[in-house]
């Protein structure tokens, strides 16, 4: 508790800031002490031979005598007293006066009132130190990829004439997304069909030939060489109607391919080429991606690819987690967590020998393409079950300086604090690897406002149950 004691110092000669300093340096020197009494002095001139003191205190605050050349004048808070000098000379004296509250008067009187009133504990929210298995969870950056990704390029080469679908849009198998013009692939079709037709006749005159000569041969009218040459144009003849019917089916293919189809359902790129562009079978017109289910690839280290795996084949523990069986919470760059789970497909075939990791490859669900190729998210699976771990709320560790410590309130309701070493985040909780026993009360509010050895009276939290 800190007293005030202002006084107004009246003297002819003025002199306030020496009045000022030799006020506070006697004051200073009282039983009170400078960090008890706070003095404020003000001084100003008045006519000559008068000195007035006018002290604003506490009522009933008692004042020690006021000491002036000698004189004393006995005061009480409120009341204006006039020391009147004989002398003049008293006056060319520093003027020093003595402003004294004892602390046997001043302090205790003025909270004599509250005497005697307990002063309550403060109170705080406790929970308990919790154990249990809980388990523990790796994660990793993913990739995420269509699930099959297809680059359109055209069959044949012509000038691109048309773009019939939206970029960025849905497309269906079958559907056309380009057409090339067709006019010079339709000229094409029409002499394979000219061709063959013209195959076609000279198979029908061999045909009537052989047939015609055939009986004059057994009859021997005719040389028999002349029906064997005649034979032999027919095969021919037959051949050439068959290539020609391949032609014209080559010829119908290039027609149809003009007009550029998605091979597979899925969301469609933004487009490579322009329309007047020269296309051929090497250009790139657009690419299309199946994303639902989508992809996403993370690469994992060794050392943990390997623990993975033997914990999945330890049948005899009970604790054992299947590492490819778990399903995966995917985390995106926004903080979110993506509502659907999935599940890892598979393992790369080989490590990387330059990272020493292997890809894993899993798939989540994507009902209305919310994930897109290319997006980065965290994946979250569970890898191991840690057996007896400690638990309390988040709120009851409190970091200070890159160390973290937490309160905790024995059975004499004194606060310890401990420094602790926090781990994995279950739910609402934090794993402490260190620092704290089973069952111990540990202070959930008011952590900030505490310090070693302070009492308080603690009152069970209102946490959730979840995480515990």
């Amino acid at each position: 508790m800190q007293t005030e004691f202002r006084a107004i110092v009246q003297s002819e000669y003025g002199a306030p800031e020496k009045v000022l300093r030799i006020a506070k340096r006697q004051l200073k020197s009282e039983e009170l002490g400078a960090d008890n009494v706070l003095v404020r002095v003000v001084a100003r001139p008045i006519h000559p031979g008068d000195i007035q003191i006018v002290s604003a205190l506490p009522q009933g605050t008692r004042l020690a005598p006021l000491l002036y050349d000698g004189k004393s004048c006995l005061r009480q808070p409120g009341v204006r007293t006039q020391c009147t000098s004989a002398s003049r000379s008293i006056l060319n004296k520093l003027l020093l006066f003595t402003l004294v509250a004892g602390a046997t008067l001043a302090m205790p009187g003025c909270g004599r009132t509250q005497a005697g009133a307990p002063v309550p504990l403060p109170e705080v929210r406790v929970a308990p130190v919790v154990q249990q298995d809980v388990p523990v969870y790796s994660e990793w950056v993913a990739t995420l990829d269509g699930y099959v990704n297809a680059e359109v390029r055209p069959q044949v080469s012509g000038y691109m004439i048309k773009q019939n679908y939206k970029e960025g849009a849905l497309v269906r198998r079958g559907q056309v997304l380009f057409e090339i013009d067709p006019r010079p692939f339709q000229a094409a079709l029409d002499r394979a069909k000219g061709d063959l037709a013209q195959a076609q006749a000279q198979l029908g005159k061999s045909t009537l030939d052989v047939e015609r000569d055939t009986p004059l041969a057994k009859a021997r009218a005719i040389a028999q060489s002349q029906l064997d040459n005649e034979i032999q144009a027919n095969l021919g003849a037959q051949a050439a109607v068959e290539s020609n019917k391949a032609a014209v089916e080559q010829a119908e293919l290039n027609l149809e391919w003009t007009k550029v189809t998605s091979l597979l359902d899925g969301i469609a790129g933004i487009a490579q080429v322009q329309i007047g562009n020269l296309v051929g079978p090497n250009s790139i017109l657009t690419s299309v991606s199946q994303v639902n289910p989508i992809k996403a690839y993370f690469p994992i280290s060794e050392q943990a690819y390997v623990l993975a795996q033997k914990q999945s084949n330890a049948a005899s523990n009970k604790h054992a987690i299947s590492f490819f069986g778990n399903s995966l919470a995917l985390t995106l760059t926004d903080g979110s967590i993506y509502p659907h789970k999935g599940k890892i497909l598979l393992a790369d075939r080989q490590v990387d020998p330059s990272t020493g990791t292997i890809r894993i490859v899993a798939a989540f669900p994507n009902p209305g393409n919310t994930l897109r190729p290319g997006q980065y998210g965290r994946v979250r699976v569970e890898t191991n079950m840690k057996s007896g771990a400690l638990l309390v709320p988040q709120s009851a560790v409190g970091q200070l300086q890159g160390s973290y410590q937490a309160a905790v309130v024995g059975s004499d309701h004194k606060v310890s604090m401990r420094a602790v070493k926090p781990g994995e985040t279950v739910g609402t909780n934090w794993v402490i690897d260190s620092g704290l026993k089973p069952g111990e009360q540990v202070v959930v509010e008011g952590l900030q406002k505490l310090k070693e050895g302070t009492l308080v009276t603690p009152k069970p939290a209102n946490l959730s149950a979840e995480g515990h």
